[in-house]
């Protein structure tokens, strides 16, 4: 009688683990992380909020001539606090198939100019020629060292005697509590984020893969890099 429960016992195991398996073979994949996801987001709409003012905002030809758009939103309890000095950020470049996949990173360090205490403030940094796009595809620069950095000008056009083609290879602004203004970035680091990577990719995407257009960009992706087209082709037009 115990002999021929044995092979019953066998087979049934068997089948579980069989079946187990095969669940977990076809589970899907997880879903993006929402805090990565949101900032996203958020990063769009900070980028439409900016250039739908109609005298303060990035001139158009300013923003048609970046290589790429790094975008630090203010996020609850988490934004870009100018006491702390630290934020998390998005970052996008222009490819021949469009803009490209977001990279993460992180700021911090450094000096960020006027110092509001602990408001939460929106950064935007437009990366304006090779030598600061090699700096970002690095995945780690410093601000003042690896690369120039200044004040952006405002403004639907940037005046005549402006010499922001020449000045910096990166041009940075901020707002905060309505004022949008060029910022002045001294020794802040830039470095990728690899947690929020991961999160939003699933996988670990470094930096170069992401910002040079060898990857898709998933759809959650969409609102920034829809912000970042409609804006770039209206300052083309």
């Amino acid at each position: 009688m115990r002999k021929s429960i044995v092979p019953l016992l066998v087979c049934f195991l068997a089948c579980f683990l069989t079946s187990a398996f095969a669940a977990d073979q076809e589970a899907p994949s997880p879903e993006p992380n929402t805090k990565a996801s949101g900032r996203v987001e958020t990063a769009g709409t900070v980028l439409d909020e900016i250039q739908a003012a109609p005298d303060e905002r990035i001139p158009e030809e300013v923003l048609g001539s970046a290589e790429c758009v790094a975008v630090v939103p203010s996020l609850l309890n988490a934004g870009f606090v100018f006491g702390g000095r630290y934020g998390k950020g998005v970052a996008s470049c222009r490819t021949p198939k469009g803009w490209s996949a977001p990279a993460f990173f992180t700021i911090g360090g450094g000096s960020f100019g006027l110092q509001i205490g602990g408001q939460a403030t929106d950064l935007v940094m437009l990366i304006m020629n090779k030598g600061g796009m090699d700096n970002l595809l690095s995945s780690q620069f410093k601000l003042g060292a690896d690369a120039s950095a200044a004040a952006g000008p405002i403004g639907r056009h940037a005046a005549a005697d402006t010499d922001w083609k020449m000045r910096a290879q990166v041009l940075a602004y901020s707002r905060s509590r309505g004022l949008f203004a060029g910022l002045e970035l001294s020794g802040a680091v830039i470095k990728q984020d690899k947690g929020s990577t991961r999160e939003f990719y699933g996988r670990m995407v470094p930096f170069k893969t992401a910002l040079e257009g060898n990857i898709d960009p998933p759809k959650e992706a969409y609102p920034f890099l829809s912000s970042l087209a409609k804006w770039a082709q209206e300052a083309a037009r």
